[in-house]
């Protein structure tokens, strides 16, 4: 069984012609989101704002256990 599944797959990529470009394409694109944006985007605000771990710790705990505020109260 598994090995019918995985030459269904392999037989299906080594016949590609246009979808080797996409793939490639798609791989760029996933590059550039998980790893040039996060860098931009998303600092480590854990690293940026607290020294040590025990901080660190603190903070999400309390994040994560807080009660949650709901909008007209």
């Amino acid at each position: 069984m598994l090995s019918k599944i995985y030459s269904f797959y392999y037989d299906g990529f080594k016949s590609m012609t246009v979808g080797k470009k996409l793939w490639g394409i798609i791989f760029i694109k996933l590059f550039i989101m998980f790893a040039v944006l996060k860098m931009f985007f998303f600092p480590n605000y854990l690293n940026t704002t607290f020294n040590t771990d025990t901080e660190k710790a603190d903070h999400v705990m309390n994040q994560l256990l807080r009660p949650v505020q709901k909008d007209g109260q």
